[in-house]
């Protein structure tokens, strides 16, 4: 009989572990999945933005942001840039930098 319960105590002792493991690995995922997925939301973000701004704004061809981002001017005359989250980075005339031929 004490064998038997020494047994059973083992049995659920794996079981209990193997449990635990299961619910590790799931986490892990988990946080790989959302990580991935704001990645993907961020890159869709940016790329619809830029595609709606060179359809209804105008690209400003000589000149580049400070990073060497594409600039834009809006209806209001304001020159912008889009970030790698699709936000609009407003940028004064003064900042922009010439763009050089490569």
């Amino acid at each position: 009989m004490k064998k038997l319960i020494g047994i059973f105590l083992l049995v659920v002792g794996f079981s209990l572990t193997s449990n635990v493991q299961a619910q590790s690995k799931a986490k892990k995922t988990e946080e790989k999945v959302e990580t991935g997925a704001k990645k993907v939301g961020n890159k869709t973000a940016e790329v619809a933005s830029k595609g709606k701004s060179k359809v209804t704004n105008t690209v400003y061809k000589d000149k580049v942001g400070p990073n060497g981002e594409t600039i834009y001017i809006d209806d209001h005359n304001r020159y912008y840039w889009i970030d790698k989250k699709g936000h609009k980075n407003y940028i004064k005339e003064e900042e922009l930098k010439n763009k050089t031929e490569e």
